[in-house]
């Protein structure tokens, strides 16, 4: 994966509201949570969840669906997992070329 894919992943978890509302999103599971239910459950303006929201879509760490006229966040899994993989491929790597 891109260095720069998961740069850009990381800076927005890097963010203590937007790494909060991602792990609500990931609790919640492959069905997602609403956008009402995460703003009640954080206690965030909805300016400002959908700011935070914008950001870790733009990451592509979760997407949205919608329901009537409930919106509702996802996980996606595949890119977290990718975030994951990329910061441990390495590991130990040089730990015997001393």
């Amino acid at each position: 994966m891109n260095t720069e894919i998961i740069a850009k992943a990381l800076k927005e978890l890097g963010h203590p509201t937007r790494l909060m509302i991602y792990k609500s999103v990931i609790r919640a599971g492959h069905q997602g949570i609403a956008v009402g239910g995460l703003q009640e459950k954080l206690a965030i303006p909805g300016s400002t969840l959908s700011h935070h929201i914008s950001g870790l879509a733009s990451a592509g760490l979760i997407s949205q669906r919608r329901e009537g006229r409930t919106l509702f966040c996802v996980a996606e899994y595949q890119k977290l997992d990718s975030v994951i993989v990329y910061l441990q491929d390495e590991c130990c790597a040089d730990e015997n070329q001393q």
